[in-house]
């Protein structure tokens, strides 16, 4: 890795002045030359910790669509730039990532053959040929973000204490609909040969079991050594393989996904469940699977947290972009402070992390491709708990090769559930994240904008936001 990639700049706010002061004692400036391309750091972590392991909640929040760089570009000692690449008729030309608000009009394309524009090949300079929809000043140059830290300061301030991630990949090269079946299977296969996934997003909303008949996925085959695409040719989105959910139930461990309604809300996109026959017409529909987001919070302060969690955030509360908005910074630290601010704390692990890139540039390629169309690029990850490492003097940035089968790999590990026998398999488990043997850290509430009680008493507003 060249240190010559980080790019720090102190930015004079009063909320974030431990945070750059940290961040310009730590990190290197860009020098005027745009960096060398880079490859990840590969390494492995144990499957297993070398001492009992006290986690017994584990709380997934899942974001929307931004990539590592985007939000991390020049955040101390983690891989990121603020100078990138972008194919012309001459070849590839240096371009300065512009410092941007978090809330944007301009949502940058990113299915799978957005993916391949912008990976070029491995040489990542082709993302202003992505495309984008919504108001734009040029869609070209806009992927060639990164956003303001004062814009993001609860997710730097989670990212100085506790543990970031910078070598998270996604698990395939695609946009939110296949991420979210990511997170709770590893992966989107749809046969045993392993040869045929999805890829992209179904034809209507919402995506899956409650899609209108006729309603089509698309799917890549893999056929001798290369892809070939069919658009549109996949099966109807309500799906039979195993999830996490079989593994959770089979060894009796409680678990909830916080999703706002299916019908008219942010979970007609976001509800990976509502893609599983066996949970969409089983008994754990408006059970485990709740269609309000806001659940979590009445669940912790009443004792009902399950041991496993996912959580999902209404459309106006994402870092989504191509909507005017902030408040996703503040809706996860509410979720954060909640879990750290009640009994549940000493013996949790959050894991916050981005579902896709979201069309946004990010200088890092993917370490390697497998039949299935990944992994996909770099997206952040956020690791709180007692006893996550961090909390020093210098900040701790991980620097391990993870995807989403690792987080899976974790809870598997956690509860001892055996293995879905997909990505999880092959990804190294977070479990490096922690420190079992250090005393449990004491919590410390996270400054946001806005708090518990204003996402309570403002409730659902309907409004689903993704197209991709």
């Amino acid at each position: 890795m060249q240190k010559a990639q980080l790019g720090v700049h102190c930015l004079g706010s009063v909320l974030l002045t431990a945070l750059l002061l940290a961040a310009c004692a730590n990190g290197s400036p860009v020098s005027g030359a745009p960096p060398q391309r880079i490859s990840p750091m590969s390494s492995s972590s144990p499957t297993a910790s070398p001492s009992p392991n006290p986690i017994t909640h584990i709380i997934v929040i899942i974001q929307e669509n931004r990539s590592f760089n985007d939000l991390f570009a020049t955040f101390p000692n983690a891989y990121g730039t603020t100078h990138g690449f972008m194919e012309t008729s001459h070849g590839p030309q240096a371009i300065t990532l512009q410092e941007v608000n978090l809330s944007s009009t301009c949502d940058p394309t990113h299915s799978s053959h957005s993916w391949a524009k912008a990976f070029d090949g491995g040489k990542m300079d082709g993302f202003n040929l992505e495309g984008a929809s919504g108001y734009c000043k040029n869609k070209a140059t806009d992927p060639y973000q990164y956003v303001n830290p004062q814009q993001i300061a609860p997710y730097w301030d989670m990212a100085m204490q506790y543990v970031l991630g910078d070598q998270m990949f996604q698990t395939q090269q695609s946009g939110s609909f296949t991420a979210h079946q990511d997170l709770i299977a590893g992966s989107t296969i749809l046969n045993k040969a392993k040869t045929r996934s999805l890829i992209d997003l179904p034809t209507h909303e919402p995506w899956g079991c409650d899609a209108p008949p006729g309603t089509r996925t698309s799917i890549l085959r893999y056929i001798g050594s290369g892809f070939s695409y069919g658009r549109n040719t996949g099966p109807f989105p309500c799906l039979t393989y195993e999830t996490m959910r079989d593994l959770l139930d089979a060894a009796n461990v409680s678990w909830k996904y916080y999703s706002p309604p299916v019908q008219g809300g942010t979970g007609d996109e976001w509800n990976a469940f509502d893609a599983i026959k066996a949970v969409r017409y089983g008994p754990e529909w408006g059970v485990n699977v709740t269609d309000s987001d806001t659940q979590i919070f009445t669940d912790i302060s009443s004792g009902a947290l399950p041991a496993v969690s996912w959580v999902i955030p209404d459309g106006m509360d994402s870092d989504h972009p191509g909507k005017q908005g902030d408040e996703g910074p503040s809706w996860v630290a509410s979720v954060v402070n909640a879990v750290g601010e009640s009994s549940y704390w000493s013996s949790s692990a959050i894991i916050v992390v981005w579902d896709d890139w979201g069309g946004f540039y990010d200088s890092v390629p993917p370490p390697f491709q497998d039949k299935w169309g990944g992994l996909g690029f770099r997206v952040p990850m956020i690791v709180l708990s007692p006893y996550a490492l961090g909390g020093g003097t210098v900040n701790y940035v991980s620097h391990t090769q993870y995807e989403f089968g690792s987080i899976l790999k974790f809870i598997e590990g956690t509860f001892g559930l055996g293995s879905l026998g997909t990505t999880d398999a092959r990804a190294n488990s977070i479990v490096d994240c922690f420190d079992f043997t250090q005393p449990p850290r004491l919590f410390t509430t996270i400054p946001s904008a806005y708090n518990r009680s204003y996402f309570i008493h403002r409730g659902p507003t309907n409004v689903p936001v993704d197209t991709e």
